[in-house]
Order: C-alpha cells, then structure tokens, then sequence
C-alpha cells in the first residue's frame, strides 16, 4: 500500500481526482515500466538506496513525472521485493567491533606521510583480516540495519509493464480514501462478494436495501470520522477497491476530507472507468475476536447448538442485517450473533437501532469494552469483552 506522502489528487468541480496513467497520454510509460522491472530483476545483490536512485534517473528527465510519481513507483516495487534485513543486531554489534579495533590506529589518513602513519585502507585490510573476510564483504554487512541500505534478495516482481503501471493507478485511488470521511456503495450482483469483504476488513457499515431498484446501499464511516487508529482502518478500507473492481454492476462515491478550506470533495468510481483489480484471497474472518471464537467453538454441537457462519441475512423495508455467526439448535431454534470491533458512538447507536428493526430474531450482541462504556442503550443481554469473546459468556446466554 502506498502512504499519504506518496497520494497524488487533483480536485475539480467538487471532484477528488487521484493522478492516473492513461494510454491516451501516458503511452510512452510502458518504456519507462519495462526499464524499472529489469532494473529491479537485475538488482538483486543491489541496495534500496541504489534501486531507487535507478527508477529516478529513469525518469528524472520526464517532464510529465512529479518526484511523488516516481517515490510511489519505488514503493509498489518494493512492496514485491524482498531484502536482507538485520533483526539480531548484528551490524551494530560488527560496528562497535571494528570501531574498536580502529582506535589504536587513529588518526587514519589517505596516503602516509611523517606525522601520520596509519592509512585507512591499510587498516581495513588489516581488521577485515581479524574478521576472516575481504574487507568487501564486511563493508556489506556492516549497515545492514539501515534500510536504505537494506540489499535486495528476490523480486517477484508484476506480470508485464502494464500490470505495473495499472497497480499504480489503484494505488492512487486506494490511498486518496485515507482521508474519506464516508465511503457509500450501491451493489446488485454482486453484493454479497462486497459485503463480505467489507466485513472482512472489519469496516464499520450500514446496509440499506431499495426494493424498488432491487438494490443494496452499504454505508461504511471512513478513517477520518474515527476517533483512533485511523491509519490501520484507513488501509484496510482502501484494501476494499480491488474487491470492487473485481465485481460487476457497482458504484462507489466517498466524501474525502480536506485540511483546509472546509469543502468535501468526492472520489467518484464505476467499472466504467476501467481500473483493473489485482484482488488477492481474503481472510476468512472479519476480525481476530471472531477467528478466535470461531476456532474455539470448532466444528462440534455444544450444549445442543451449532455454530455456522454467516448463515442469514435479514431483510426489513430499507434495512439489510448480516449478523457474524448463526447458532442454530438441534431442536430448530436460532439465535443470531453480532461481534462490534472498531467503534464509534455514532456507529454503535446505529447498530443498537439496527437491531430494533428484527426485534422478531434473538440476536446477540457482543461489544468490546471500550465501546460498551459509551452506550448506555445496549441490550441487557449484551456480552461485554476485552480481547477475546469467551465461549461460557455465549453460551450462558443460550436459551435452554
């Protein structure tokens, strides 16, 4: 995922337009891809350091190339790049060794002359045969706890240079949602798949069903409507744009927050504007809190019930309801379970006035603490947890 620092948008008639690459007028940045990809998959040995200074010099001359392009190119390239990296500590350590070594010898010059006698390389020699290594080798490992200094080991790399270029213009989109506010989508065919997905990601929804247009309305709060841990939430909304560009018969707008002059741009997107997906499998569960407890409970009847995933989705009016698990007795009986993670006051309310609207279900609720401390609406049933839901909480909670 690219950063805030690498995000380029323009905004324009009350629009939020994240920067794009397009054949119409970008054609010639196949030539430039196709250098960074053999760069990079002739690289390996080579530093981060000396990998980016390489994809700049490939387009420091392009006058159509803001240095922010070209950061986020080094970026979506090292993101399928892997590099040695230092986690014992052994480079601080090799440097304190050699620093003491030096000491008698200083001060080190560049040629001899009456008053200095110790010269630098001969030195180095001389240390880098304490070591047992060319002094070559030595200098390699010696700040291997930079990362700019970090050396690349293997490059996976993308499928071609358009695949590059096309993962590029997602990235743009995906990072100009870190500031949303509000994200809506409306879904016909595929609005499972979205509604999964979404969560997956553990975002924060309301579901709206138009019966009139036979179409689904998910209204997620973006991670600048949150109180904390904005950054996490934020990446994985933006996770949810391939997930879209996968499906069919979609629209997205999201509200996108600005620092200055109080104005709320949108970020519009359709399949019509032709983005490509590069969607990876997803997690099984919505949240840790939920694969734990799924785990926990496994795939056997206890004290007569079941635990199944997802098993219904409640329809009334204009609401739509896709609680976590289903509990489902041997006798027939139900009872539906909700797990509410990531909060908001505002997003816990209008879950407690969710569920009043299947009032003809037995749902449970569990709600993390920090949550529950702020709502003085929760059902008087409800399961309060810290960090993972307990089976005996639920189950005490079963009807007999």
């Amino acid at each position: 995922m690219l950063t805030l620092e690498h995000g380029i948008v323009e905004f324009e008639n009350g629009k939020a337009l994240p920067d794009r690459l397009i054949h119409s007028r970008h054609s010639h940045y196949l030539a430039y891809a196709e250098r960074i990809l053999r760069l990079y998959e002739s690289g390996i040995g080579k530093t981060r350091q000396e990998l980016h200074r390489g994809v700049h010099r490939i387009l420091d001359d392009e006058a159509d190339c803001p240095s922010r392009r070209i950061d986020a190119f080094c970026k979506l390239l090292d993101e399928v790049s892997e590099y040695d990296t230092d986690t014992g500590g052994s480079a601080a350590a090799l440097r304190k060794q050699i620093f003491r070594s030096a000491v008698p010898y200083h001060p080190l010059v560049k040629e001899k002359d009456r008053l200095f006698e110790n010269t630098e390389s001969e030195v180095k020699t001389r240390i880098a045969a304490e070591l047992g290594a060319p002094w070559h080798d030595v200098e390699k490992r010696l700040f291997a706890d930079i990362m700019e200094l970090h050396r690349l080991k293997a490059f996976a790399g993308y499928a071609d240079a358009r695949a590059l270029l096309s993962r590029y213009n997602v990235a743009q989109v995906q990072v100009a949602l870190y500031r949303a506010s509000k994200m809506t989508i409306w879904a016909k065919d595929d609005f499972k798949i979205i509604l999964r997905h979404a969560k997956l990601s553990n975002l924060l929804h309301t579901i709206f069903f138009d019966q009139a247009a036979r179409e689904y309305r998910i209204e997620l709060d973006g991670p600048a409507s949150l109180f904390r841990e904005t950054r996490r939430y934020g990446v994985a909304m933006a996770k949810l744009v391939p997930v879209l560009l996968a499906c069919r018969n979609w629209r997205m707008t999201a509200i996108i927050r600005r620092n200055r002059g109080g104005w709320k741009p949108r970020l519009e997107l359709s399949p019509q504007d032709g983005l490509k997906s590069h969607l990876s499998e997803p997690e099984e569960y919505d949240s840790k809190v939920e694969e734990m407890f799924a785990r926990k409970w496994g795939d056997q009847s206890r004290e007569g019930w079941t635990l199944i995933r997802e098993g219904n989705i409640l329809h009334r009016h204009q609401k739509v309801f896709v609680p976590d698990f289903t509990l489902r007795h041997e006798d027939g009986r139900t009872v539906l379970l909700e797990i509410v993670g990531f909060w908001t006051p505002e997003y816990l309310q209008a879950k407690i006035e969710t569920l009043k609207s299947f009032t003809d279900n037995r749902i449970l609720l569990a709600v993390a603490k920090t949550g529950a401390s702020t709502c003085t609406e929760l059902p008087s049933d409800a399961i309060h947890f810290k960090t993972a839901l307990k089976l005996k909480d639920v189950l005490v909670r079963l009807p007999a």
